[in-house]
């Protein structure tokens, strides 16, 4: 057995440059005002909700989006609450935007997450469960079994559950077992016959990930095969354990079985500065999030007292931590459901992305690069040109060297196949893996592994930042000179996100910019304490401070009479500093339009204080990812695409790189088509209240229903419709 493959780490600390704001109070010398982060993120997870909530979405589609709500809602306990939890009893716990303590924010997200809660189950019970039933997809519970279908579930427990199940008992010689994040268990109370004096028996079922949740009821021959016509029943693997784990407990009496689910803190407690070897400390962590402090119960509603306590003494929680649930637990189970389900009318019509003919047609990606700059705009337009790209410089003869940032990327990623082949065909590869990419520690760990068994110069980038850009460089050789190619994004080199997230590619070889890109590279695998960028913004160096400029530039230009205007894409708003300068922007004059998609803290259409600006967001098929910065600069327009968020953690806390688009045409695009677009819809967005609520914009009299999404795939479809006319 070989030994495992040591992975090089190199770390470079950086000063970052802090930013000031030139905003000083609001409407007329009055407070500031801000929204809570943890209130707004809220806000958010409820329109996500409302999806599934809405019926004019497919049906299937609607469970995907109650399914989302609960991954959201896990994500959000696991970090967020967990570190109010953690500072709720600190005496030096930092006050939030809105000046609230982290108990007065915990107060108030359980108000919010109970409300939440509870219309999540309202939906599953009252509107998808009948909706389903009456297109023949039902669930059922225990008592709803027919005497076949009990048959049927009995043989099924024996069979595929019962060998795999461990009983756990809980006594004075069996500790209370360690319960693992997220995973489903079931507990069980029981007596003896025999010695009814003692009470209070109990086991813990644990289930193993490997099973699934949500069990179809009789299947048979060629299920998949079946007609839509047909009835298709379903029953959760909870409900199956509970009614048959009398057989667990020969010669027992079950008194109630309850299923229950665990959320840990899952944050990583890394000091890049005090670990000598990186890969190998978030290995461990790894291992220790499993066992992470409690911070929700979940369980079945109707749990005895005794359960109840028990649990709750055994995890060290507070009642107010134990969400009773009406309705089977973890819903992000129900993703799965249209894995089942053969009804394309009951999911969105089918949409392949847009392979474009020209690119198509071409020899190769660099070809077309040196005649021009390329963007595309997916999922609408494949990302298989983005994985050409490698793969086409992995086999290029001419291609000496590729560097590549990796953040997240896909079980099967084609990038690393292309990076490993193009280091065994004697190129120089160098990947920057990002370790601490939250939820993908471990895929990236392995990806680390395997990339430097084949010989890929693995790098981890700077010391307290992640590596958060998106940037894949070529350098080749033509002629007696070499050139550089670059690949710049919004999102992550994932070929199966790309057909879920809305982002932007842009290829280029503009020399000024492609000389910047490996400067980054540079700064990232080597020494640079203050490089200097003149085309890219770079967090943590220049982005937070040119930001800054960006926008005190268009208020000056508003008190002096001359264009000004302001319209920003993105996924957070927080950054205080930022915010102030919008607000001031906005005082003097400037118009602004902001799409942020989630959590926002800056609060709109106060009057004296932010009356010109307005706040939407998104909320469709696709998730929209894309991060686009426009600002009007007196009639001379800049325009910016790139990875970061308007967030503090992204300005100093994070390698970020945001792009300027220069090439006439592509920002013509996306000043005329995707930005105007996104303002326009109707169908899709909400706006945001000066109150914190969202609501859906105000049609004028005979204005059409129009969505951005939809407007954006028929774009697509046009663009290769008129580029097979060129080609041909």
């Amino acid at each position: 057995m070989s030994p495992t493959p040591r992975v090089k780490q190199r770390s470079t600390k950086i000063t970052a440059k802090t930013g000031k704001s030139i905003a000083q109070t609001a409407a007329g010398g009055g407070k500031i005002v801000y929204a809570n982060r943890e209130l707004s993120w809220l806000a958010f997870n409820r329109r996500v909700l409302e999806q599934a909530q809405n019926e004019a979405n497919p049906l299937l589609e609607r469970t995907k989006f109650l399914a989302i709500v609960s991954s959201n809602l896990d994500e959000f306990f696991e970090i967020r609450i967990a570190g109010l939890m953690q500072q709720k009893d600190s005496t030096s716990g930092e006050l939030s935007l809105d000046g609230l303590t982290p108990r007065e924010q915990l107060k108030r997200a359980f108000t919010d997450i109970t409300k939440l809660v509870k219309e999540q189950y309202a939906c599953w019970n009252d509107l998808l469960v009948p909706a389903l039933a009456k297109e023949k997809i039902t669930f059922k519970t225990g008592d709803q079994l027919n005497a076949a279908e009990r048959s049927w579930m009995v043989d099924y427990f024996a069979k595929q559950v019962h060998p795999v199940l461990t009983p756990l008992a809980i006594d004075q010689s069996h500790p209370f077992p360690q319960i693992a994040n997220k995973t489903l268990n079931v507990i069980v109370s029981l007596d003896n016959p025999e010695t009814p004096e003692l009470e209070n028996l109990m086991a813990v079922l644990p289930v193993p990930r490997s099973l699934p949740r949500i069990v179809q009821i009789m299947p048979g021959p060629n299920a998949e095969s079946r007609p839509a016509s047909e009835p298709q029943k379903f029953i959760f693997l909870s409900e199956i354990i509970k009614l048959c784990a009398g057989d667990l407990f020969p010669g027992y009496r079950i008194k109630s079985s309850h299923a229950f689910r665990v959320t840990r803190n899952s944050d990583l407690y890394i000091d890049d500065e005090e670990a000598d070897n990186l890969l190998k400390r978030i290995e461990e962590e790894l291992r220790n999030l499993r066992r992470g402090a409690a911070v929700r119960l979940e369980i079945e509603a109707g749990a005895p007292e005794p359960v109840f306590t028990l649990l709750c003494e055994n995890l060290a929680l507070s009642p107010e931590y134990v969400f009773q649930l009406d309705g089977p637990l973890n819903l992000v189970r129900m993703t799965s459901l249209s894995d089942f389900v053969d009804r394309p009318d009951l999911k969105y019509p089918v949409f392949t992305p847009v392979e474009l003919p020209s690119l198509r047609a071409a020899a190769t990606l660099f070809a077309t690069m040196q005649e021009r700059d390329i963007l595309l705009h997916h999922p609408y337009e494949s990302f298989t040109p983005v994985v050409d790209f490698v793969e086409q410089a992995a086999r290029d003869p001419s291609v000496l060297a590729i560097k590549q940032t990796l953040y997240r990327t896909s079980g099967d990623s084609p990038i690393i196949g292309a990076l490993i082949q193009a280091s065994r065909n004697g190129k120089q590869v160098t990947a920057l893996v990002e370790l601490k990419a939250r939820f993908d520690e471990a895929n990236n760990i392995k990806w680390a592994k395997e990339l430097e068994e084949a010989g890929v110069h693995v790098v981890f980038g700077l010391v307290g930042h992640k590596t958060h850009c998106k940037c894949s460089l070529i350098v080749r050789q033509e002629g007696d000179s070499l050139r550089r190619y670059v690949h710049l994004g919004t999102g992550n080199y994932n070929p199966k996100t790309a057909r879920l997230y809305t982002d932007l590619s842009l290829f280029t070889c503009n020399p000024e910019i492609t000389a910047e890109v490996a400067q980054l590279f540079n700064s990232l695998t080597g020494f640079g304490r203050s490089p200097e960028f003149k085309h890219l913004l770079v967090a943590p160096f220049n982005l937070h401070s040119r930001i800054q400029e960006l926008i005190a530039n268009e208020a000056a230009n508003a008190a002096a009479g001359k264009p000004a205007r302001i319209i920003a894409k993105m996924n957070k708003l927080v950054d205080k500093v930022t915010m102030e300068n919008l607000y001031a922007a906005s005082q003097a004059g400037v118009q602004i339009d902001l799409i942020v998609r989630s959590t926002c803290c800056l609060v709109p259409g106060v009057k004296g204080l932010s009356e010109n600006i307005r706040i939407r967001n998104i909320i469709g098929r696709f998730l929209e990812h894309s991060r686009i910065y426009y600002f009007e600069n007196g009639g001379a327009p800049l325009l910016y695409c790139g990875s970061a968020d308007w967030m503090t953690r992204n300005f100093f806390r994070r390698v970020e790189a945001l792009f300027p688009i220069n090439d006439p045409e592509i920002k013509r695009r996306i000043t005329e088509d995707l930005l105007p677009a996104e303002l326009r819809d109707n169908v899709d967005a909400r706006v945001l209240q000066s109150d914190g609520l969202y609501v859906p914009p105000v049609r004028k009299e005979g204005e059409a229903a129009f969505s951005a999404q939809k407007h954006f795939m028929g774009v697509a479809q046009k663009r290769a419709t008129e580029q097979i006319e060129v080609v041909s």
